[in-house]
């Protein structure tokens, strides 16, 4: 097939879109696809651009603007003669709201069938900072957000809670896509590495239970919570990323670590240096670190709320705290704290990696193949 990506994130901003669409670019080259990526550039200041190919494939970049140290493209008719010379059987949609705005509509103008990816809780974003105004103007951005995807052929949403918020908000054709996991990246094994043994004897030199979290350092992550674990007897809180929250935080969890943006092996270390991985965001339509953690053979502890209802399986793989009663965190992470509970969390991450390891990104890039060619085949029996 040939497949024009239009995303609303990019190389070289690091998040959960990016590493979606980059992924998929590998695993399409891998299976013998074409591909064309539009996607928002950085500016001419920038010290990192936007590559000119990814995974060999073109990347075209258009004028964009900052908003919240996120690049947001700039929708325009470039986009229209770039699509008229690749000539792309389907059109994949990463996390429409302006950049993929444009390209819904200029598909459905050159009638090239659409798949659109529902990846970010943007109303739910927009009522935690709209203040007393927050509901009305989540109700507002769910009113687009359906505009937006009744232009797509399909909508695929990464979880069923998901998927459940896009059906009770009327978006129609919608179906359920998850993600996939490097399970050889992050694996148990990388314990022995010396990188990973080096960097624990830093954190722990005591033997303190390592509580690990990774992400972006932004108040949406609701990382305050962490105040709940900040002083629990032998742990240590250890913190991967970056983002605004880095200052407030620091002044918040004294005790903490931030090992500051870790990528590739690094960061596969990282997972493989803690005990436990503890995660704090309501508001997460999937939930990627928390596969990443669980192939790496860590017991997950995480709201029990969105996405982490389908990855956290109580009891057995991790547990789920309750967001709306102060001290549930904690109670939660306790049991798996300390040499006694070893063995339990042993037992927790072996589950849990089993549970992830057989979700490929390539048997998840075969899936959603599938999903393009049924909109495809759609397509072409309405116009016949």
């Amino acid at each position: 097939m040939r497949v024009a990506i239009v995303t609303e994130s990019f190389l070289p901003a690091l998040n959960g879109v990016t590493t979606s669409v980059c992924k998929v670019l590998e695993c399409l080259r891998d299976q013998g696809h074409e591909a064309l990526v539009v996607a928002p550039g950085t500016s001419p200041w920038s010290p990192t651009m936007t590559p000119e190919h990814y995974a060999g494939f073109p990347v075209h970049s258009v004028t964009s603007v900052p908003v919240r140290q996120f690049r947001v493209g700039l929708p325009s008719y470039e986009i229209e003669t770039v699509l008229h010379r690749f000539r792309p059987d389907v059109m994949h949609v990463a996390s429409p709201f302006v950049l993929g705005v444009r390209g819904l509509t200029a598909a459905r103008a050159l009638g090239i069938p659409s798949v659109a990816i529902y990846q970010t809780d943007m109303p739910s974003y927009i009522r935690q900072h709209m203040g007393p105004a927050g509901d009305l103007t989540a109700r507002a951005a769910w009113r687009w957000i359906r505009r937006i995807h009744q232009q797509a052929d399909l909508t695929l949403a990464p979880s069923s809670a998901a998927l459940a918020d896009l059906a009770e908000h009327d978006v129609p054709r919608i179906a359920q896509w998850g993600r996939g996991v490097d399970s050889d990246l992050f694996h148990p094994d990388r314990r022995q590495d010396s990188a990973t043994q080096d960097l624990r004897a830093r954190l722990a030199p005591n033997g303190e239970t390592l509580l690990g979290y990774v992400g972006r350092l932004a108040p949406e992550k609701e990382l305050h919570r962490l105040e709940e674990l900040s002083r629990m007897p032998g742990t240590r809180l250890v913190l991967v990323g970056e983002g605004p929250s880095r200052e407030i935080l620091e002044a918040q969890l004294p005790g903490a670590v931030f090992l500051g943006r870790r990528q590739g092996i690094e960061l596969a270390q990282a997972y493989a240096s803690f005990d436990v991985f503890v995660h704090t965001g309501t508001r997460e339509t999937f939930g990627q670190t928390l596969q990443e953690a669980a192939a790496a053979g860590l017991p997950v502890v995480a709201p029990a709320r969105g996405g982490p209802l389908d990855l956290v399986e109580v009891g057995r793989t991790g547990a789920l705290f309750d967001p709306d009663r102060a001290g549930s965190l904690a109670a939660e992470v306790t049991p798996l704290v300390g040499p006694q509970a070893a063995d339990l969390r042993a037992q927790m991450g072996q589950a849990g990696r089993e549970r992830v390891v057989a979700r490929s990104w390539p048997a998840l890039v075969e899936q959603l193949v599938d999903y393009y060619a049924l909109v495809i085949g759609a397509t072409s029996r309405s116009v016949a």
